[in-house]
């Protein structure tokens, strides 16, 4: 069964959004040309992308919604907290670990034309 992806204007409720999948798991939210969103759970001690770094050739915003993540990226290695956000231009290598069980919501432009 496919999971459901939001439309335009529906009212989207990130704490219960993944309620359809069997356990909490990462799910895209609505993806259009210009724009991506998805709703990351990234547990504790663990690294959300296994090559070490990934990069979107878009720009991105990753947002802690609870918990708090390290992103590395440029060298450096920062703490999001729960209500923060960071920016990152495309094609930025990155990666994301969790410090504590988290959630995050992903932004992607995908179009900036």
């Amino acid at each position: 069964m496919a999971t459901h992806h939001a439309r335009a204007g529906e009212i989207v409720d990130l704490d219960s959004w993944a309620d359809d999948l069997p356990a909490e798991k990462s799910k895209v939210i609505a993806k259009t040309d210009g724009l991506e969103l998805a709703r990351l759970v990234i547990a504790a001690d663990t690294e959300m992308h296994h090559s070490r770094y990934c990069q979107v050739a878009a720009p991105i915003v990753i947002h802690c919604l609870e918990g708090e993540i390290e992103l590395k990226s440029s060298g450096e290695t920062v703490r999001i907290k729960q209500g923060q956000l960071v920016y990152l231009q495309g094609k930025t290598e990155h990666a994301l670990r969790g410090v504590t069980n988290s959630i995050v919501l992903l932004t992607i432009v995908l179009n900036t034309k």
